[in-house]
């Protein structure tokens, strides 16, 4: 897939997901511009080598998402790529949650998608583009776990889908990324540390997969990257609104006894 001439955006670019992304985009050939909430110095070296800009980025905050979008579009004028990838969890019932958790977790997953979105479009309108929502299965079926969560991604989907429909006319493409569980992401190894048994909550989680548990291990950050890579390209120029859940099954229902 030839990105050559695209000018791309990543949220939440440091780790994870994000940082695959990032990398994926810029070897297709893309100038990458990654914005975090967090710094990670060892991307110092690679992200050079593939001329990967960085800058921090609190996607809650206007005036940084303004930063990180102008700084993108500035040397062009365009943008052709959004992945908006910044996200938070939280494992708590309702009763228990504090308003200020509430806050966060849906600023952080449903209004900084708004703000990246409402502040990109406007560049892509003459030429159109892709936006890439990362939600999770946890958007797409209920989750006993992680009602806030569950809701904040919920939203996102639903958000993604009217956004496509809006801005057809514009050749705007949006469409959302559902991943889990994927394995090599900060969110995951802390939820894992969080269980006081790292392994038993491994097995668990791999099991509720039916693919994780075909094959043993969780997804990779690179295999959510290569799918956010296709629908960033014109290979899926006609694909819009779509949920593409790479969960190995999970949102499925529950999988076979092994």
């Amino acid at each position: 897939m030839n990105l050559e001439g695209k000018v791309a955006v990543v949220t939440g670019g440091a780790y994870g997901i994000g940082q695959a992304t990032a990398i994926a985009l810029a070897k297709a050939g893309a100038d990458v511009y990654c914005g975090d909430i967090v710094t990670n110095d060892e991307n110092d070296e690679l992200f050079t080598e593939l001329g990967i800009f960085q800058r921090p980025c609190d996607v809650t905050d206007e005036s940084d998402v303004v930063g990180l979008i102008e700084q993108a579009v500035s040397p062009s004028g365009n943008l052709d790529i959004l992945v908006n990838n910044a996200g938070v969890g939280l494992t708590k019932q309702i009763p228990d949650v504090t308003e200020s958790e509430w806050d966060h977790v849906i600023g952080v997953n449903v209004k900084g998608a708004f703000l990246c979105c409402k502040h990109a479009i406007p560049y892509m309108q003459s030429s159109g583009g892709s936006i890439i929502n990362l939600a999770s299965n946890a958007g797409i079926l209920p989750r006993a776990h992680d009602p806030v969560y569950s809701t904040s991604k919920g939203a996102l989907v639903a958000f993604t889908k009217s956004l496509a429909l809006c801005h057809s006319k514009d050749k705007i493409r949006v469409n959302t990324v559902c991943p889990g569980p994927v394995g090599d992401t900060r969110m995951m190894i802390r939820d894992l540390e969080a269980s006081g048994d790292f392994a038993a909550a491994y097995k668990a989680t791999v099991a509720a997969s039916p693919i994780a548990q075909a094959e043993g291990r969780m997804i990779d950050v690179e295999e959510v990257a290569a799918a956010i890579l296709y629908l960033a390209s014109d290979d899926a120029r006609f694909v819009t609104g779509t949920d593409i859940a790479i969960d190995g099954g999970k949102s499925l229902g529950v999988p076979p006894k092994s």
